[in-house]
């Protein structure tokens, strides 16, 4: 649950809420919005849902409600979301404190402004209010995001010398994973951080290195907020868990210096049990432009304790030669637990090469393919060095097997062309199996679509010869996702390779 609010911020929140009641001049919003100011104040945000706002303010009866059939709760929501905006963007324009209702939420958030603050901060890091995104209560989420871990607090101190300054920020919490906030790091502007930048955030000790030999330092470039380390959960769609083990929470920034160009921006989350964790929104910003707002670990990955990645190309430096990344609460705390910075191509993802092994493989091109990631059930063969007809042999050395998806990040403004990689390794005269034609048949998926219906690799080659596939113009989900589905139609669906490749080109 969100922090109380201190007494003297508490009674200025209070008076701005009993400010725009009134001024809404609309008596269904003014209640609505009271309503929910209340259950904020009285610690029990968590009311705030459809259905008591249909049967306790907008008259429906709690015998009958069906929140299936009667949007009534959203639709009036919705309308007072619209009226605050207005509000704020005209009257209430110069109020010191704003009254938000972030999207998708019936809890309401109250935004200081930061001219309140921004005396604080060295004059090299105040921001231009000219650079943060939209009107009103959306541009000032830059430094303020209203929700807090329970038991919250921070303290930062920030001293500006010729080349360094160092931020501390401290925060308490009921739950024992929680640790104190390390003092942050940010680096001499005299020079541009090498790329690529791959950080774990949260985590101090030593670099590590991935499965694919991608080495990660310990957090740095940061300012603010606080620290927390994963349970023991088991982490789905991670070949490489321990880049989710710790996180970043809290309102914090990051400002990584590099040197002008295009990048490929990776962003990496998960969440543990509900029962752990309070669900959230939250907003990242780049640059002073909002990148992702209402931002929902869990919706984004279906499920609690399956990793996440999030991909955005083309972005830049600022005008200081620093990369800034803003997260700010809405609904709640934001959390990050790594966060990777690679020179990219202008206007195109680069390709993704996954190859189901445990280890990369280097084609005949000189193209480096990644070991098996991003997947959700199925098993993984042993190495094996089949008599293979393929000039990538070495590419058919493994494969994933059994009932399986994968979801792979990708940017969401682009379409992609898919290349599946199959090979017939077990049934079949020339392999270890009995069995031929009918023995493996299975369906493959993406977003919804059929790509291959009632697929059999040895009907198309026979054993031991690669089949490749290729599907274009494929768009990814709205969380930014090819989801692939293998389903078994005869014994057990496999795969051996998977390119994606951005059409943007």
């Amino acid at each position: 649950m969100p922090q109380k609010p201190p007494a003297q911020s508490a009674d200025e929140e209070r008076a701005e809420l009993e400010r725009v009641v009134e001024a809404l001049s609309q008596p269904r919003l003014s209640r609505l919005l009271r309503y929910m100011g209340e259950k904020v104040f009285s610690g029990e945000a968590d009311q705030l849902n459809e259905y008591n706002i249909a049967t306790e303010v907008l008259g429906r009866p709690k015998t009958v409600f069906n929140a299936a059939e009667d949007a009534i709760a959203r639709v009036e929501t919705h309308r007072l979301r619209k009226r605050l905006t207005e509000f704020y963007q005209r009257e209430g324009k110069d109020h010191p404190i704003q009254v938000t209702l972030p999207m998708g939420s019936y809890v309401p958030v109250f935004v200081h402004k930061p001219e309140r603050s921004i005396e604080a901060l060295g004059s090299e890091d105040r921001p231009e209010v000219s650079q943060l995104p939209g009107p009103g209560e959306r541009a000032r989420r830059w430094f303020f995001g209203r929700w807090k871990y329970a038991g919250l607090t921070a303290a930062i101190l920030l001293a500006m010398l010729a080349l360094y300054f160092y931020v501390h920020a401290g925060q308490k919490s009921t739950s024992p994973e929680m640790s104190s906030v390390a003092p942050a790091s940010v680096p001499s502007s005299a020079g541009a951080a090498p790329a690529p930048v791959r950080l774990l955030a949260g985590y101090s000790g030593p670099p590590r290195t991935d499965s694919a030999g991608r080495v990660w330092s310990a957090d740095e470039y940061f300012a603010a907020g606080g620290t927390w380390r994963r349970g023991s959960e088991f982490l789905a769609r991670a070949s490489d868990p321990f880049i989710f083990d710790h996180w970043r929470t809290g309102d914090f920034a990051y400002s990584i210096p590099l040197k002008p160009g295009a990048y490929e921006l990776h962003l990496f989350f998960s969440t543990p049990n509900r029962s752990e964790v309070a669900l959230s929104t939250f907003n990242i910003a780049i640059n002073g432009e909002f990148l992702l707002e209402a931002f929902d670990i869990d919706a984004d990955a279906m499920g609690p304790n399956i990793a996440d990645e999030r991909v955005f190309r083309d972005i830049s430096p600022d005008k200081d030669g620093k990369l800034h990344i803003v997260f700010s609460g809405a609904t709640g705390p934001p959390a990050v637990s790594a966060i990777e910075v690679i020179p990219g191509t202008p206007h195109a993802q680069l390709p993704i090469r996954l190859v189901m092994q445990r280890a990369p493989v280097t084609d005949r091109n000189g193209q480096v393919w990644r070991p098996d990631d991003y997947f959700l059930e199925g098993r993984l063969s042993g190495p094996t060095v089949p008599s293979l007809n393929s000039v990538d042999s070495d590419l058919f050395a493994g494969e994933r097997f059994g009932h399986f998806s994968y979801a792979i990040p990708v940017d969401t403004r682009d379409r992609y062309t898919l290349i599946l990689h199959f090979a017939e390794f077990y049934f079949g005269g020339g392999a270890s199996g009995n069995g031929g034609v009918g023995s493996r048949v299975f369906n493959v998926m993406c977003n919804g679509e059929t790509l291959l219906d009632h697929f059999d690799i040895f009907k198309e080659a026979g054993s031991l010869h690669e089949v490749t596939k290729t599907f274009h113009h494929l768009k990814p989900s709205p969380q930014g996702k090819l989801n692939l589905i293998f389903e078994p139609i005869a014994n057990n669906a496999t795969i051996s390779g998977i390119e994606v490749l951005d059409e943007s080109h």
